[in-house]
C-alpha cells in the first residue's frame, strides 16, 4: 500500500469510488477521525459497506437498510475484518464521514479530515488484522499529511459527542497508538 500524493489514492488497495464526496476547501488536512460500521448492524464480510457508500443499497433487503438507504455518506478508507483495506474518495477530496462536528473548537471537520472506517461495532473487539492495516495506512497518512499528528487522530464519538459512538470501547486506543510510536520509534 502506498499513497500517490498527486491523486490522493493508495495503490495496492481495490478502489470503490463513492458518488458522496466534494472539493474540499482551502483547508489543511490535520485530522484523522476513526470508525466503525457494519451492515447489516454486526454481520461482516456482506458487502453492503461497500454498496452503501456508493448509493447502490437495497432498501428491502433488509428492515435497517430502510432507515439509511436515503443518507448520502462515505468515508476514504474501509478496513474489513481480515485487515482489506478498500479506497472511496482520494484523501485529496471531502469524504462525507464526519457529519455535524467539531474538533478543538473548529467545526465541520470533513473539511479537514480524513476518516477511516473499521468494520465492526461498538462492543466487538477489532482483530489483529485490522489493527495492523490500521497501523500501516495510518503511517502513510502521517508521511503524507504532516498536520495529521497522534493528537489529531481521534474517534468520530469525540468530534460528535451525543450523536455518535463509534469506534467504541472495543476499540484499543493504547494498542494502536503504542503500534504507530514503535514504527517510527523503529526508524
Amino acid at each position: 500500500m502506498q499513497l500517490d500524493p498527486a491523486s490522493g489514492w493508495c495503490d495496492g488497495v481495490p478502489h470503490c469510488p463513492s458518488p458522496n464526496f466534494n472539493e474540499r476547501p482551502e483547508a489543511e488536512v490535520s485530522l484523522l477521525v476513526i470508525h466503525n460500521i457494519s451492515l447489516p448492524p454486526a454481520q461482516f464480510n456482506t458487502g453492503k459497506v461497500q454498496q452503501f457508500f456508493q448509493n447502490r443499497l437495497d432498501p428491502s433487503e433488509h428492515p435497517y437498510f430502510e432507515s439509511i438507504s436515503h443518507l448520502r455518506v462515505s468515508a476514504h478508507f474501509l478496513i474489513e475484518r481480515e485487515g482489506q483495506v478498500t479506497q472511496f474518495v482520494s484523501c485529496l477530496q471531502r469524504a462525507w464521514h464526519a457529519g455535524v462536528s467539531t474538533f478543538e473548537g473548529r467545526e465541520a471537520c470533513n473539511d479537514f479530515s480524513i476518516g477511516i472506517e473499521l468494520e465492526g461495532t461498538d462492543e466487538l473487539p477489532f482483530t489483529d488484522d485490522q489493527y495492523q492495516a490500521l497501523t500501516r495506512l495510518t503511517e502513510q497518512l502521517l508521511a503524507q499529511f504532516p498536520g495529521i499528528t497522534a493528537q489529531r487522530i481521534t474517534g468520530h464519538s469525540d468530534i460528535a459527542p451525543g450523536r455518535k459512538t463509534d469506534p467504541g470501547p472495543a476499540f484499543d486506543w493504547p494498542r494502536y497508538l503504542a503500534g504507530l510510536q514503535g514504527k517510527k520509534e523503529a526508524r
